[in-house]
């Protein structure tokens, strides 16, 4: 089954928890969170102290995707703040297996995220520490960007790579609902979404309608 996990990068922050509300009563799976610091990419965003906020307002798990540097640094105080999932960028972690270790002796699944110009094989040697890949279908910084049609052949060769493992494969970049379909049939479980969700007139509307577009699955 295909899971939905809107991103709050696009939400109005003004009324983040009429959103979370919303998108929550429409049947989202998780909240995709994205922690920007400046460096390791061109944005910046949250911290610490509104995971918290979120983590007593929201009932889904939250999905916190690290776009930071050195996150090994920080890994406990992110799942202390309330993540359920973490995720790091391959590029991030000089020492992958380590980091990831980190997460999960902290209590948290632990996830890798792949920018687009990194290949799958960097996965090679950390498929049995991952309990997610995110595939990055535009490159990190900034929402509202035009999704890269090569992360269709980037999925289903990471999911060739998971092979028969329980590990979802997540695809995060203007995803819309004209690529769920093929999104699903490459081999993606969790397709993430900002503007697609958050910049219509409903979002729980589009939560429903990104789903319904994902299980007409075609051959990507």
């Amino acid at each position: 089954m295909i899971k939905i996990a809107p991103s709050i990068l696009s939400a109005d922050f003004a009324a983040l928890g009429d959103a979370i509300a919303r998108v929550e009563a429409a049947g989202a799976d998780l909240l995709h969170v994205d922690v920007m610091d400046g460096h390791f990419v061109p944005n910046l965003t949250i911290g610490p102290p509104v995971i918290e906020s979120l983590r007593k307002r929201a009932r889904l798990p939250l999905d916190v995707h690290l776009m930071i540097e050195e996150p090994e640094r920080w890994v406990e105080t992110y799942v202390r703040a309330g993540a359920d999932l973490l995720t790091v960028h391959a590029e991030a972690c000089p020492h992958l297996q380590r980091c990831l270790s980190q997460i999960r002796e902290a209590g948290a699944r632990a996830g890798v995220a792949l920018s687009p110009g990194t290949p799958p094989g960097i996965l090679d040697y950390v498929l049995d520490d991952l309990d997610l890949v995110l595939v990055m279908s535009v490159n990190p910084g900034f929402g509202g960007q035009a999704f890269i049609p090569s992360s269709y052949a980037k999925i289903r060769q990471v999911r060739t790579l998971t092979g028969r493992r329980a590990v979802e494969l997540s695809v995060d970049g203007g995803v819309k609902p004209e690529h769920a379909a093929r999104l699903a049939g490459a081999g993606a479980s969790v397709l993430v979404a900002g503007s697609a969700i958050f910049g219509a007139a409903d979002p729980g509307q589009a939560v429903r309608e990104l789903r319904s577009a994902a299980e007409v699955v075609k051959l990507a």
